[in-house]
């Protein structure tokens, strides 16, 4: 049976968009993508849990919680809508132990969920950050993947050339999660929480194709067997 993915949404105008690579990324690893509405009422979201295996939360514009200085000007801030949609279906899935992986912005707002800071413009704030903000699509630098860690068993590499186009990144990690991956300069590539089941990459793996598709193979197969409540 083929895990069937929750995918959050972004909000424009009154209009809900995904990136179709999001949902290719789903099906090219053997799952069933599963478009989530933005969405103000638990009910929906309490029904919806029980259809869907685990949640991607993918890239969108600024996260404003847990800051550690102000957002460069041409940064969008979240909405409140979504910012609110979002929150209820990573805490729906977090406490019914459904796997999630956070996507750049989807990485930052786990960790900002769990207490973890926010560098409001990492290229500002981090001491010899590199430029961070490049080209869709382009693989423009390597991370290191922690040797210890869950990504670093699935992708089987020690480093991996990733695409970045970030202008926030995680300053420190929140309560229960660790450093997974780091790029050159230091910044935070990677997270994932102790209790298995929560994931997070700055870098687009739905842009890279077969380099990172083992990240999401694995992922399904940890959705597939998500039937043990999380005490997260």
């Amino acid at each position: 049976m083929p895990a069937h993915i929750g995918i959050t949404t972004a909000h424009t105008d009154g209009t809900q968009r995904l990136d179709r690579r999001y949902t290719a990324a789903i099906e090219n690893a053997g799952g069933v993508p599963v478009v989530l509405p933005i969405t103000a009422s638990d009910r929906t979201v309490e029904e919806t849990l029980g259809r869907i295996d685990g949640l991607v939360v993918p890239g969108g514009p600024a996260v404003s919680e847990g800051l550690t200085g102000p957002l460069p000007e041409e940064l969008d801030a979240l909405g409140p809508r979504r910012a609110a949609s979002d929150r209820r279906w990573i805490e729906a899935c977090w406490q019914a132990g459904r796997p999630i992986l956070g996507i750049c912005y989807g990485m930052q707002r786990l960790n900002a969920l769990a207490g973890g800071t926010i560098y409001g413009d990492v290229e500002a704030e981090h001491e010899g950050a590199q430029t961070h903000s490049q080209k869709r699509g382009a693989t423009t630098h390597p991370v290191t993947l922690h040797s210890s860690s869950h990504l670093h068993r699935w992708l089987d590499v020690d480093t991996l050339p990733v695409n970045t186009r970030h202008l926030q990144a995680i300053a420190t990690v929140g309560e229960g999660f660790s450093v997974a991956a780091t790029a050159p300069d230091g910044v935070i590539e990677a997270i994932e929480h102790e209790s298995g089941r929560l994931f997070g990459v700055q870098f687009h793996p739905e842009r890279t194709g077969d380099i990172t598709r083992p990240l999401f193979r694995a992922f399904l197969g940890h959705a597939r067997t998500a039937s043990v409540p999380s005490s997260a």
